[in-house]
């Protein structure tokens, strides 16, 4: 899509698209506020802040970067908070603006509910507003101040999914040099990363036949990840779909994999140490590559608490409900 700059405008996300029909929103009911009451200069000014804003969301949108400027945006995330703090000070103006604010006091209440806590004293003084009880100007500051507030834990929450993003990369990172450098090793010299069993009075046991070979590690590794792939299905099938600006469950699935090859690696180490000696019998190549997928799979058992920190994460990071058009 070309705009009237004449520059290529980003590809459609998730994250954009509910900006742009926020934003829109924004607009409509920006106009539905009608002519501005001169006897109300405060509700002028509100009204050029949120057009402002506004300006400023539409220019993150239609901004074009080349690759590399692509990929620090991408890194810190400049471009979706800064659109989402901006559509944020839109939405705050345009509720200033408007003049009845004592109207729409129970919606505001329940919104700023959900984010601020109890012993909040923004969330306290907004829910001690009685309608007509004080002038325009002090119950515009105090919803302000309560919104405001809301919509900055909105925020912050946001850089806080974004940090959990970044550092799941740089773990799946580390995790990839790992395993490609422990396949390289077996891959070098077959056997010295020792993969095979020695039952007792039997023939040893090897993941890809009776001797060492070079694919045993890549074997191991390739149904360690088949196993916490497994895993991750599973437990996105118990996911709901998110609306936050910040996607992690791909990031989340990939280090489930990483992990799930390194573990089944280590742990078909410790079958052939002889660590389980008495416990667990393996006596056929089938048995030991069924142990290399269960191994994978145990990767759940660690990533769960990554599991649930993630979700807190982006349940926290979810877009604050729209605020009602102008009464």
């Amino acid at each position: 899509m070309v705009t009237r700059e004449g520059s290529i405008r980003p590809r459609v996300t998730d994250w954009r698209l509910t900006v742009e029909s926020r934003a829109a929103r924004a607009r409509t009911d920006l106009g539905a506020l009608g002519p501005a009451d001169p006897g109300d200069p405060e509700g002028a000014q509100w009204r050029r802040a949120a057009a402002e804003s506004l300006d400023i969301v539409d220019a993150v949108l239609n901004r074009f970067d080349r690759w590399w400027r692509s990929a620090a945006s991408w890194w810190s995330g400049w471009h979706i908070e800064r659109a989402w703090r901006a559509l944020h000070e839109a939405e705050i103006s345009i509720i200033a603006a408007g003049g009845d604010l004592s109207g729409r006091l129970p919606g505001l209440r329940a919104r700023v509910a959900a984010y601020l806590p109890e012993d909040d004293l923004r969330r306290q003084a907004l829910e001690e507003l009685s309608p007509g009880e004080f002038p325009l100007a002090t119950v515009r500051v105090v919803v302000v101040d309560a919104v405001r507030a809301a919509f900055d834990n909105s925020d912050g929450a946001h850089a806080a999914a974004r940090a959990l993003r970044n550092k799941l990369v740089v773990a799946s990172i580390v995790l990839l040099l790992f395993n490609v450098a422990i396949g390289v090793v077996g891959s070098l010299r077959a056997g010295l990363v020792p993969l095979c069993v020695h039952p007792p009075s039997m023939l040893s046991t090897c993941p890809g036949g009776l001797r060492p070979s070079p694919g045993d590690v890549w074997l191991v590794q390739l149904l360690g990840a088949f196993g916490a792939i497994i895993a991750t299905v599973i437990s996105l099938l118990r996911r709901r779909p998110s609306l936050a600006p910040y996607v992690l469950i791909g990031y989340q699935a990939l280090i489930k994999a990483l992990l799930g090859a390194a573990l089944s690696v280590v742990g078909v180490l410790a079958l052939a140490a002889g660590v389980t000696e008495g416990l667990i019998g393996i006596s056929t190549q089938p048995a030991l590559q069924l142990w290399a997928v269960l191994l994978g799979y145990s990767q759940q058992i660690g990533t769960r608490l990554l599991d649930n920190y993630a979700d807190h994460v982006m349940e926290q990071a979810r877009p604050m409900p729209e605020t009602e058009a102008p009464r």
